[in-house]
């Protein structure tokens, strides 16, 4: 992992992302800072969703500029967005019940050696030993990595699926929705986890609903209302109530009147509804 001073490891200016006659996203600019964790809300079909796949390469921004670091970046996808230090949990986790720990985790970048000094196979005691130092090490958990994750707990689950993203050593880290249909102990569990990836010196970008688990997890949080940023503040300056009035009415709390907007986008308009 690398460190960059005082500059924002991601910097999102006017981008512009519209798909068919719905704008997805109008004009957003934002900053992630060094070693913060940025909460992402809105309500469904706000943009969020759109915003973090133009973010890690799943989609190009029609307009605007995207900075890492400073510099200008085009994100040619998810791969590329992968070498430039970027790491992703998406909600479904995309886990295989059947495979192991440790085969999750190196899923398509598993360890070889040469069998008979001609032959790649997997290196399955290697990438058994990376996997208990991944998890033990940055995340506190410790599982066996020969065990079949079908066997796990909601939150060793998610634990995982984090750790798959840490195997890059990324400098930001995306969590979409870390604590959707956990129990308190494993939302707790996701929490603490959270709380490691700051401390080893990640940038986190978090999307999720509850803006209980936003308010105790983040730094600062953004909020978006039909496909535009409403305002950004540090977490310490913003209530549960203040955050819902600029969902629903998309003005600052300081803006009077939180009175829903006549022509307030529906959700079925937009293609981020089923995941936003």
């Amino acid at each position: 992992m690398t460190t960059n001073g005082s500059q924002p490891r991601i910097e999102v200016a006017n981008v512009q992302k519209q798909f068919g006659t719905v704008e997805a996203l109008s004009d957003v600019s934002l900053t992630l800072e060094d070693n913060e964790v940025l909460g992402l809300v809105g309500d469904n079909g706000a943009g969020k969703s759109t915003l973090v796949k133009t973010l890690v390469g799943v989609h190009q921004p029609d307009a605007g500029e995207i900075r890492f670091d400073g510099e200008p970046v085009t994100i040619d996808g998810p791969k590329h967005a992968r070498r430039l230090g970027v790491g992703t949990v998406y909600q479904d986790l995309a886990l295989v019940d059947e495979l192991s720990v440790a085969e999750n985790l190196f899923l398509g970048r598993a360890p070889v050696k040469k069998l008979g000094g001609v032959f790649p196979i997997i290196d399955n005691e290697t990438m058994n030993e990376e996997a208990e130092r991944i998890l033990g090490e940055r995340l506190n958990i410790h599982v066996d990595p020969k065990t079949p994750v079908e066997y796990l707990s909601g939150g060793e689950r998610q634990a995982v699926a984090i750790g798959r993203a840490l195997v890059t050593d990324p400098d930001i880290v995306f969590l979409d929705e870390p604590t959707s249909a956990l129990s308190k102990a494993a939302v707790e569990h996701v929490e603490n986890l959270v709380r490691q990836l700051k401390e080893a010196g990640h940038s986190i970008v978090l999307v999720d609903h509850n803006l209980e688990e936003v308010l105790s997890m983040t730094d600062r949080v953004t909020v978006l209302f039909q496909g535009r940023v409403v305002d950004t503040l540090d977490t310490d300056d913003v209530t549960r109530d203040d955050i819902v009035g600029m969902m629903v009415s998309g003005q600052r709390p300081d803006d009077g009147a939180n009175e829903q907007p006549a022509d307030r986008r529906s959700e079925a308009d937009s293609p981020d509804s089923s995941t936003a």
